[in-house]
C-alpha cells in the first residue's frame, strides 16, 4: 500500500509492507532512512522484517525521493525538528502512533533518538544503526579514518574542499575510495544502494543544506545538532548497532550507549555503515528478536 501524508502543505510519500493491523501480534515499525537527503531505497532490505509477520513503514524524508522537492525553501526550513515533526505526524496519518517501533540508519537513527527524547506514549522502542548523537563526533571521527587513507585519496579530498570543486571527477573517485572501505564494503553495491546515490545526485538539495558538500566538512544547518545530553530523556529500551568499519567510530556509538538509561549495542564485525545489507540476516534477526523482547516485556 502507498499512500501520502499531508503535512503543513507538503506531501511525503510512504509504502507498507505488509498487513498494518492494529490488533496484529507484532508492532509495526517505521523505517527512517539517512542522509540528510537520502531516500528510502537503500533500506529497503530492513523491510524484510515483514516475513516476520511485522508490517514495515518505508518512507521519503520531505524534500527526498517520491516525496514533495523543495530546491527554492529558505536554508531554515531544513531543520532536525521538522523532520520529528514528519515522523510523528506519519505514525498518526497510519494509525499506529498507539504502538510502533522505529528503525533509524545513520541519519535516520539520529531522528530516532530525537523523537525518543519527545517521549511519545505509543512508541516501544528504537533501533538506532550507524548512528552518532553528535554531528562533530562524527566528523572527527571520519576525518579520522580519512587520514588512514593514501596520500593521493586524501589531498584529493582536502582539494576539492578547499576550492569547493566537488563534483570532479578526481573529488568524486577519491570520496568513492572512502566509501568502500567505510560506508559499504560490499563488491558491486547493491542496487538499493546505487538508487539512493543516484536519487542524491539528481537532488542534492537537503544533503548540501544541512550538511554540506561531504561527510568530513560538514557546514550546514546540522553542524551543531548535538542531542548527547538529552539521551537520558529517552525511556524506551534501544538496541544500537554499528560496523567495525563504520564511518561512524565504536567509540562515537559507545558514548551514545553509554548515555542511554536502557540500551544494548552490537558490534557487526564484518560491516562498515551499512550492516543490513552487508550482512543482512544476522542484521533482521537480531533486530527481530529484540523487537519481540520488548513486545513480550
Amino acid at each position: 500500500m502507498e499512500g501520502h501524508l499531508a503535512l503543513d502543505g507538503h506531501q511525503t510519500w510512504y509504502r507498507v509492507v505488509g498487513d498494518l493491523d492494529p490488533n496484529a501480534e507484532r508492532a509495526p515499525v517505521i523505517i527512517c532512512h539517512g542522509g540528510p537527503g537520502a531516500t528510502h531505497d537503500y533500506v529497503e532490505p530492513i523491510a524484510e522484517l515483514q516475513r516476520f509477520g511485522r508490517a514495515c513503514v518505508l518512507y521519503d524524508q520531505l524534500g527526498n525521493g517520491h516525496s514533495d522537492h523543495l530546491p527554492d525553501a529558505d536554508p531554515s526550513f531544513w531543520t532536525p525538528e521538522l523532520f520529528e515533526r514528519e515522523l510523528t505526524a506519519l505514525a498518526e496519518h497510519l494509525g499506529i502512533a498507539g504502538r510502533y517501533h522505529v528503525i533509524g540508519q545513520s541519519w535516520g537513527g539520529m531522528l530516532a533518538l530525537l523523537h525518543g527524547i519527545e517521549r511519545p506514549p505509543g512508541l516501544l522502542s528504537l533501533v538506532v544503526a550507524d548512528s552518532p548523537a553528535s554531528v562533530a563526533a562524527f566528523a572527527a571521527g571520519a576525518n579520522e579514518l580519512l587520514e588512514t587513507l593514501p596520500p593521493d585519496v586524501v589531498a584529493a579530498i582536502r582539494e576539492g574542499e578547499r576550492t569547493g570543486e566537488t563534483s570532479t571527477p578526481e573529488f568524486e573517485a577519491a570520496v568513492m575510495e572512502f566509501y568502500k572501505q567505510h560506508l559499504c564494503r560490499l563488491d558491486p553495491w547493491p542496487d538499493e544502494v546505487n538508487r539512493t546515490f543516484e536519487a542524491l545526485e539528481d537532488d542534492p538539495t537537503v544533503y548540501t543544506t544541512m550538511n554540506g558538500p561531504t561527510e568530513f566538512t560538514v557546514i550546514g544547518t546540522f553542524r551543531d545538532f548535538d542531542i548527547t545530553d538529552r539521551l537520558e530523556d529517552i525511556e524506551v529500551p534501544v538496541l544500537l548497532i554499528s560496523g567495525q568499519y563504520d564511518e561512524v567510530r565504536p567509540h562515537v556509538v559507545e558514548a551514545v550507549h553509554d548515555r542511554l538509561r536502557d540500551s544494548e549495542w552490537v558490534l557487526f564485525e564484518d560491516s562498515s555503515h551499512m550492516p543490513h545489507v552487508e550482512e543482512p540476516e544476522r542484521f533482521l534477526e537480531l533486530v527481530e528478536r529484540f523487537l519481540l523482547r520488548v513486545e513480550r516485556g
